[in-house]
């Protein structure tokens, strides 16, 4: 068998530890303190994100937000699902992931950092979330293994009731806060419910076969 290779290791702002890129041979990996965060064979749930929200909304000129480049994929599938007119943002907090799409993995979804409705922040999605009110259509959120901070604790502000009532008031009228995690979690289902969202809690499949794991989205829409 190929062993991996490690090709690159960042920082992770504010958190002590840090995320790496490996390869072996035409497979890519991202990890964090010894647990995979993402996997380029294995990327149907992420996909589910984008294509879930884009058609729950179904508009023509979309303002979608994406928390988490990841490897390209859910960013890929909004572009994919949206009009000409859409214009995706995609904030994402570690420089070094934007930078791997760019050298590494952006081969592995098309390129969508190249087209002409993305654009990139390099910033932690909290911060874009509390710039404007009634600012997006739809945020996506995949910065993480579900509503905890894993890759870092702070990432829990975007999910405890003072988080969801700051992407509330940053949705338009009918617009969804999308949620990607590897599990269910029922405490997080009422706590959209008691922040005011219309919620529905969808399981998908890892990979686009209909196999592999069992992933939970939530499409928590603003009345």
């Amino acid at each position: 068998m190929i062993p991996w290779e490690e090709i690159d290791r960042a920082e992770i702002p504010g958190h002590e530890g840090a995320v790496t890129l490996r390869q072996r041979g035409s497979e890519f990996s991202i990890r964090t303190a010894g647990t995979e965060l993402m996997n380029s064979r294995i990327h149907g749930s992420e996909e589910a994100l984008a294509e879930l929200t884009c058609n729950h909304i179904k508009k023509p000129g979309m303002r979608i937000l994406i928390g988490g480049l990841g490897m390209g994929y859910t960013l890929a599938a909004a572009l994919k699902q949206s009009e000409p007119d859409t214009l995706i943002t995609v904030s994402e907090l570690i420089p070094a992931v934007v930078r791997w799409n760019r050298e590494h993995l952006g081969h592995l979804a098309g390129m969508p950092l190249n087209d002409y409705r993305v654009s990139v922040k390099e910033e932690d999605v909290a911060e874009t979330i509390q710039e404007k009110q009634s600012a997006w259509d739809a945020i996506l959120l995949d910065v993480d293994n579900g509503p905890e901070g894993l890759t870092r604790k702070a990432n829990n502000r975007l999910y405890n009731k003072s988080g969801l009532k700051t992407a509330f008031l940053a949705l338009c009228p009918k617009g969804v806060l999308a949620i990607w995690s590897s599990r269910p979690d029922e405490a997080f289902t009422r706590r959209l419910a008691q922040s005011g969202f219309k919620t529905k809690t969808i399981t998908v499949r890892a990979r686009k076969s209909k196999k592999g794991s069992k992933h939970t989205i939530w499409l928590a829409e603003k009345p």
